[in-house]
């Protein structure tokens, strides 16, 4: 699949500058779609966008169809009457790290507070919203409530925890836990409608200003989720209802131990037979909620790494062929087209790109690692025709922290001959690479967009808390550089293309 020549910003919503220390779907998001108009910007990559589980990564969700309610904005609630403006007074207004303990302190209270107040007293149009949602998605919803409040009475224990009727699903202890916690429910149903409902009240605003939101989803999905609560049948576990098997990645350059990510691994035959029901209505729901979709760790769809869930590292792992073209054919068949491009980065073998190119889904470059030696050069501007190519990833250091700290020597000079030295900085020869590339999509995180070093970074793989948290502050997104942006779109061909706006709707939340 071809995409539009067309640039554009990897930001996550929770690095808005938004009240309640993280970013969410209000004021702050409307106004940074409004400065991405402004610089000529056709694309908003954002990353999964789920409830957060282990080490608030917004790759570790308790769900992969649920919102994660910390996006909610409080402030378009109030606007709605689900809540009194003057409640969140004591919402923090600085724009500093996120700090997650402090934030599910204080605004998932207020956020409950209005789910109750929605539930007892919406207005009836509001109401007929609502009771459609739920009718709409009950094949999801219902699960993921009762999932979540049954994890929040017994203090995030994962649900193998749980008496054992809950986490066998026996239908007698399943029926009392809805009858108990029935009110509990409602508000948390009411919390997914107000995510939904902001999100796509959001996207509408994108698309009038001809801005498609890139997504992204994880092949993989927690152990302690929704998702393999209430579908063990397509997971590999045991008679304990524990992984008998877990994902990961082998012993490479980066790590003697290789990467032990601890997801339960598919039980790929179960999801054959039932002609891949799950991973439809997942992608599905994925390309309903936005325009493109990145697929993550694209190379397990091939082969992927299977680590017996006893061991403590992934050296003693083993390859396992994947689903490969039967699924993707399932899909284009159900979506009517692949959406999508491929995380295809690091040690990737010709079987993976063979897989790649037969799906005609375009991989990924990203310009940090392609300098040091002639092998990294798929990875520059002269050779991505086909390509999503960045400045940086999540995942990456900020270019100027790169450059100034984690780069070689070799490869500090081996930049600079490529794009040459520039008075504006090494981040903007990176962008201005990227732009002139040829690839069809080139996306730069805001971090490189403001030149900003290493204390920017978003995500250090394998490091233990401190991630997540970078959030940029009012005023950093000067006129100057939205209009530099500007004019790079315009001079490299990369200008915006018009977005179908959906029906105008009455937003409830």
């Amino acid at each position: 699949m071809s995409f539009p020549r067309t640039a554009g910003i990897l930001l996550h919503p929770t690095s808005l500058p938004s009240r309640g220390g993280i970013g969410d779907f209000g004021p702050a998001a409307y106004e940074f779609m409004g400065a991405l108009a402004s610089a000529q910007q056709g694309l908003w990559q954002v990353l999964p966008l789920g409830p957060l589980g282990y080490g608030n990564s917004p790759y570790s969700s308790t769900s992969a169809f649920a919102g994660n309610p910390l996006l909610i904005s409080l402030e378009r609630l109030a606007n709605r009457g689900w809540i009194d403006a003057a409640k969140l007074n004591s919402l923090s207004s600085n724009s500093g790290p996120v700090e997650y303990s402090q934030v599910f302190s204080t605004k998932m209270p207020l956020l409950f507070e209005a789910g109750r107040n929605f539930v007892n007293s919406a207005s009836s149009g509001a109401r007929r919203r609502f009771e459609v949602f739920c009718k709409e998605n009950a094949w999801w919803l219902d699960e993921f409530v009762l999932f979540d409040a049954l994890r929040a009475q017994r203090k995030l224990a994962s649900w193998n925890q749980w008496p054992a009727g809950l986490a066998h699903r026996e239908q007698g202890a399943l029926k009392q836990a809805s009858a108990e916690l029935a009110t509990d429910l409602r508000i948390r149903a009411a919390l997914q409608f107000a995510f939904y409902e902001q999100w796509r009240a959001l996207r509408r605003y994108c698309a009038q200003r001809s801005i498609r939101i890139v997504g992204d989803v994880a092949i993989f999905v927690n152990y302690d989720s929704a998702d393999v609560w209430a579908h063990r049948e397509l997971f590999r576990l045991n008679e304990n209802l524990e992984p008998e098997v877990v994902s990961g990645v082998p012993p490479d350059f980066f790590s003697k131990t290789g990467q032990r990510w601890g997801n339960p691994l598919y039980r790929w035959d179960v999801m054959k037979e039932q002609g891949y029901k799950w991973w439809i209505e997942r992608m599905r729901w994925a390309t309903r909620n936005c325009d493109y979709i990145r697929l993550d760790h694209f190379r397990g769809f091939d082969q992927f790494w299977e680590i017996p869930a006893g061991e403590p590292t992934a050296i003693n792992g083993r390859w396992v062929d994947g689903p490969r073209d039967d699924l993707f054919h399932k899909l284009r068949e159900a979506l009517g087209g692949l959406p999508f491009f491929a995380e295809d980065l690091g040690f990737i073998t010709p079987e993976v790109y063979a897989l790649r190119d037969r799906l005609q889904i375009p991989g990924m470059a990203v310009l940090q690692f392609g300098f040091g030696d002639r092998g990294a050069h798929m990875y520059l501007p002269h050779r991505a025709a086909g390509k999503v190519f960045y400045t940086g990833t999540h995942d990456n250091d900020t270019t100027v922290g790169w450059f100034n700290s984690g780069a070689s020597d070799h490869e500090r000079a081996d930049a600079e001959t490529y794009v040459g030295r520039c008075e504006d900085g090494i981040h903007w020869a990176f962008i201005r690479a990227a732009q002139t590339s040829v690839a069809d999509f080139a996306l730069v995180p805001l971090q490189d967009v403001l030149g900003l070093g290493s204390e920017a970074r978003m995500n250090t793989p394998s490091r233990n808390g401190g991630n997540w948290k970078w959030r940029f502050t009012p005023g950093q997104f000067t006129p100057e550089l939205i209009a530099k942006l500007a004019r790079l779109a315009e001079v490299t061909d990369r200008l915006p293309q018009p977005v179908p706006v959906p029906p105008e709707e009455e937003f409830a939340a």
